[in-house]
């Protein structure tokens, strides 16, 4: 009985702090855009409304929406790392080496071809 009275009491509480927070935060939107923006690119100054609208816009294309992760929660890129991850626990030192070489050899730029060619040229 008394953690749902908590719960009731908390509701309100909640919505206040996050609209708050959203307040506070495009009140620092509009507040850099117009200190920052307007005399260093001569642009427009905005309003609350504007910069709240710039948050919102900022959020769909970079942050995406809760429930969009894909499988198991993770999102695309933290279910490849779990993955990997599994992959990475079952190999041994000597697989793990090679990994870790092929790697160095593909941010170096190095070809493929090259790399074949110094493995056959060492082999034989």
């Amino acid at each position: 009985m008394k953690r749902r009275y908590w719960q009731v009491r908390a509701f309100p509480l909640i919505i206040l702090g996050v609209l708050a927070i959203v307040a506070l935060l495009s009140f620092i939107v509009m507040s850099l855009w117009n200190n920052i923006l307007v005399s260093v690119l001569h642009i427009g100054v905005i309003n609350f409304w504007q910069a709240l609208g710039l948050l919102v816009l900022a959020k769909i294309l970079f942050g995406g929406f809760p429930g969009w992760r894909g499988r198991h929660g993770y999102g695309h890129f933290g279910y490849r790392r779990k993955e990997m991850y599994e992959k990475w626990q079952t190999m041994t030192p000597e697989e793990r080496e090679k990994f870790k070489q092929e790697w160095r050899d593909r941010c170096r730029g190095v070809r493929r071809e090259e790399v074949d060619k110094k493995t056959n040229a060492g082999i034989e």
